[in-house]
């Protein structure tokens, strides 16, 4: 087998190992074990282990794109493209066929009190993350259908912690009404940030959907 085809090999099983076991759960004699490889030939590979934890965070991106993101954008602009997003990632690693959990998601708590390379990266991927979600609570902001007044850092913050919740109740409470109850609270941040029917009354000529 090529070089390459060893790395995509390496990272493909290791994503799902870190799904099960967290960023902690996965050391290079780990990796090696779960890949059928030696400890010295997966070092060929990656030379530590934070270049295979970033590696894995990378895969992982590539997977969650493919299942969360790339989907959404198909939806039109505004309220339908958050709502297909937030649809796509509540439960996204089960869909991606992953064994275990969102590795995002563990990792907040596993590298909270910690600092390097992988906690830098972990980081940037949750800090592009919520910027992708302002900038579609922003998209429905200007087609009217969030009140201008609407903050979107805030909606962003409500919305991390209930997926967040879900996480916890999904993966360790085992909880089977985790989904439906995460899908209910987003609902709720979504009618909150809505104008009232007086709103849209008093409004100009506008229709939701429209750009004022």
């Amino acid at each position: 087998m090529a070089a390459p085809d060893t790395r995509i090999r390496i990272v493909d099983q290791g994503l799902d190992l870190i799904s099960r076991s967290g960023l902690a759960g996965v050391t290079l004699g780990g990796l090696a074990a779960e890949v059928g490889m030696s400890k010295s030939g997966l070092f060929a590979h990656f030379k530590s282990k934070d270049a295979v934890q970033i590696a894995l965070l990378d895969r992982m991106a590539e997977v969650a794109n493919r299942v969360v993101v790339a989907p959404a954008m198909a939806a039109p602009a505004g309220l339908a493209r958050l709502r297909a997003l937030v649809g796509n990632w509540i439960g996204w690693s089960d869909r991606a066929g992953l064994s275990g959990g969102c590795p995002v998601a563990a990792a907040l708590f596993e590298l909270d009190d910690l600092d390097g390379a992988v906690r830098a990266k972990v980081e940037l991927m949750e800090g592009n993350w919520r910027g992708l979600l302002r900038g579609l609570v922003g998209e429905a902001v200007g087609r009217g259908e969030f009140r201008a007044d609407v903050d979107a850092d805030q909606f962003v913050f409500e919305l991390c912690g209930v997926y967040l919740t879900h996480h916890a109740s999904h993966r360790f409470l085992r909880d089977p009404q985790a989904d439906g109850r995460a899908r209910i609270a987003f609902e709720a941040l979504i009618v909150r940030a809505q104008p009232t029917p007086q709103e849209w009354a008093t409004a100009p000529d506008q229709t939701p959907g429209e750009t004022p």
